[in-house]
């Protein structure tokens, strides 16, 4: 598929602003002259989310001309085992979506040492990164938490599904839901604590409920939520397969149409969801240009190509936007999703 085309397939969750960018550049650690450079993708875990990435990824390889990985690690340590073998191999560049970035700054400086290094989809802005690709997960918490209030006009109690809150953008994207719903002004670095009821005004937050990944104890979170608060007016599911999990406990319970359903990310039974009218909205991101920025990112930087040149300008940051997905523009973002990925 050309470049072009796929462009133009994704016009409709917002262009691909370069009015954001990436910290100052760094001396290429690979030749200027070397012509095929070794690109990795690593994420955060396994999800279809990063099939549609790995698109991405495979598409700017060939554009770019690049030898390119994806790897999705299962845990934290299986994570930090990746990152160490890109090393080992003497891999030109990586983009990372780092699971536990406070603790995993070390590890990071220290392969900034020997290959070009940005993160994707949640950042690590404490370590020596080059730059991130992503969304504004803050403000895209915000969005969710609009579409909890159209879902919800008269508020309620809701629940908060996730899979860890240690990761930069689920921190961030938990707390933008929790502060546009009570009305607070934008302060991303606000905090509330993931253990704590929170009640104000015709909210009541009966608590954030995490996975770690673990689809069983997922689902098994939904049918606490419901079982602990038979008046549960909302779920909201923050990662790509909170939602479908949510689903199928309500479906089990009975509870399909009482409960108001908001999530993220683009999971064919979330779409499915919005559709029948059992899911009010998503959020979407844009995880094909997720990995196709990343590729061309680390290409140019390891043939010697500063930020710069590449466009990005210097605050460490290529945004690239989400949209919210209702009944309204379900159908039509479902069919370019299955464009994208070569599906009928």
């Amino acid at each position: 598929m050309k470049r072009s085309s796929l462009l133009v397939l994704f016009a409709f969750v917002g262009s691909v602003l370069m009015t954001v960018g990436c910290g100052s550049s760094k001396q290429s650690k690979s030749s200027s002259a070397q012509t095929r450079p070794s690109v990795a993708y690593v994420t955060n875990g396994v999800a279809a989310f990063w099939v549609i990435a790995k698109s991405g990824v495979n598409q700017a390889g060939e554009d770019f001309d690049a030898d390119v990985s994806v790897l999705m690690p299962s845990d934290i340590s299986d994570q930090k085992r990746m990152i160490e073998d890109l090393i080992t191999k003497g891999t030109d560049g990586f983009a990372v979506s780092p699971i536990d970035p406070d603790n995993q700054n070390e590890l990071l400086n220290k392969a900034a040492k020997f290959a070009h290094v940005i993160t994707h989809d949640g950042d690590a802005p404490n370590s020596d990164r080059e730059c991130y690709i992503g969304m504004d997960n803050y403000l895209a918490g915000r969005m969710c938490g609009e579409l909890v209030a159209q879902a919800l006009p008269e508020g309620g109690k809701i629940a908060l599904f996730i899979g860890r809150v240690e990761q930069d953008n689920a921190r961030r994207r938990r707390q933008g839901l929790i502060d546009e719903l009570l009305g607070r002004s934008e302060d991303s670095s606000r905090f509330d604590p993931p253990d704590a009821e929170i009640k104000e005004g015709k909210w009541h937050i009966v608590g954030t409920y995490t996975d770690q990944f673990d689809r069983v104890k997922g689902k098994a979170n939904a049918e606490d939520a419901m079982s602990r608060h038979s008046d549960l007016a909302g779920m909201v599911g923050l990662f790509e397969y909170n939602p479908p999990l949510m689903l199928e406990a309500i479906s089990q319970a009975g509870k399909l149409g009482k409960i108001q359903v908001i999530g993220f990310d683009e999971a064919d039974e979330t779409l499915q969801g919005i559709v029948d009218g059992h899911v009010y909205g998503t959020i979407v991101q844009n995880p094909y240009e997720y990995g196709y920025q990343s590729v061309r990112v680390l290409a140019g930087l390891s043939r010697g190509q500063t930020l710069a040149e590449l466009e990005i300008p210097e605050s460490g940051f290529l945004n690239i936007p989400a949209t919210q997905i209702r009944r309204d523009n379900v159908d039509e973002f479902w069919t370019k999703k299955k464009q994208i990925l070569g599906e009928k």
